[in-house]
């Protein structure tokens, strides 16, 4: 199943530009654009993997990680091939460098109704970047819509305006990741991208043009992408353009896919990070990858009261009272929904 895409432009000679993502791959007739699904067919482009799934499964949504958005609940995570990144840790390489359109095929409407029938109260479009199949993801968001689910992207931010654009028709919530502290040099050795300045710039079209939640990730590889001073510099720029209520996560970093050779990220450096976005003025900091550690928690910023207890993905203490406000002070914390009861659910789950 193919559709044409909604995202591109016409140019001379039969070429046409993407505009899904910020690489804005020029693409001539019969050729893909990096992504690996996007294909000038006879002078338009078309979106290859529309309608074909090569992964599904249901997560809790703190796997994301979101924390400040329904928490508790049960998602429902799809991902197509092909991707506009090239990371060389990536722990999806399977399905985001493949570049052979493949998955099973079910519409839009197929879709949301089995999200809905599992009990799942929103779709996360994940494990590639889903910018790439957004005319697919809209689809599906708008009858997830029909039903009362949400919908997540979670991304690496090298969007455009015109992306944006269409995510405010569906989108809820997007988790946005960094990646090695937003330092240039790591982005194009190990990711394949000139720099972070279109992730910045997507994140400020989104702040401005819409009221879709934003969380923010950075995965802290170790002795190449582990900087304080680039951690200082990606903390104050949250905490200037996105307000000090929004939350930050530091990934610990495990070897994959082209590096193997990396250990994984000490429990220290990432402690290191909390305390810079700490020191910035960041509300809510918090650790990823480190089950059992006090920064996967969520404490009142107030009077430092543990509101939110956590274990991976698991939900072990819910302590705020009606309204989201912390039992101590008085608080009023920024959680979008309250504790889902499919908390329960969603126990004991492998952490990676």
């Amino acid at each position: 199943m193919m559709k044409e895409a909604t995202l591109y432009k016409v140019l001379p000679n039969g070429r046409v530009m993407c505009t899904a993502c910020a690489r804005y791959c020029q693409i001539g007739e019969n050729q893909v654009g990096l992504c690996g699904i996007r294909q000038n067919i006879g002078g338009k482009l078309y979106l290859m993997v529309y309608g074909r799934v090569i992964a599904g499964h249901i997560d809790p949504i703190e796997k994301k990680p979101v924390m400040h958005y329904r928490p508790g609940s049960k998602i429902f995570s799809i991902a197509t091939t092909g991707c506009n990144w090239l990371c060389r840790y990536c722990q999806n390489y399977d399905i985001s460098q493949r570049r052979k359109v493949e998955g099973e095929e079910y519409s839009p409407k197929e879709i949301a109704r089995m999200a809905y029938e599992a009990g799942c109260q929103g779709i996360a479009y994940t494990y590639n970047e889903p910018t790439i199949f957004i005319e697919f993801a809209r689809d599906v968001g708008v009858e997830a819509h029909k039903l009362g689910l949400f919908n997540i992207f979670v991304s690496n931010g090298f969007g455009t305006r015109e992306a944006v654009g269409v995510m405010n028709e569906f989108l809820d919530c997007i988790t946005v990741d960094f990646k090695g502290n937003a330092e240039p040099n790591f982005l194009r050795r190990y990711v394949g991208i000139p720099g972070p300045e279109p992730i910045f710039e997507e994140l400020l079209e989104i702040k401005r043009k819409t009221k879709i939640h934003i969380e923010i990730t950075d995965l802290v590889v170790p002795k190449v992408g582990d900087s304080l001073e680039h951690a200082e510099k990606l903390s104050k720029w949250v905490y200037d353009n996105l307000g000090a209520d929004t939350p930050i996560h530091f990934l610990r970093f495990h070897p994959d896919y082209k590096m193997m050779d990396f250990p994984w990220t000490p429990v220290e450096t990432l402690e290191r990070h909390y305390e810079v976005a700490k020191k910035v003025g960041l509300k809510y900091v918090y650790i990823g990858n480190v089950p059992g550690h006090p920064y996967e928690n969520t404490y009142c910023p107030s009077c430092g009261e543990l509101l939110i207890e956590r274990y991976g993905f698991e939900i072990v203490s819910w302590n705020l009272d009606k309204g989201n406000t912390c039992p101590k002070c008085g608080e009023k914390i920024p959680i979008y929904g309250t504790l889902e009861p499919t908390y329960r659910e969603l126990r004991f789950l492998p952490v990676i």
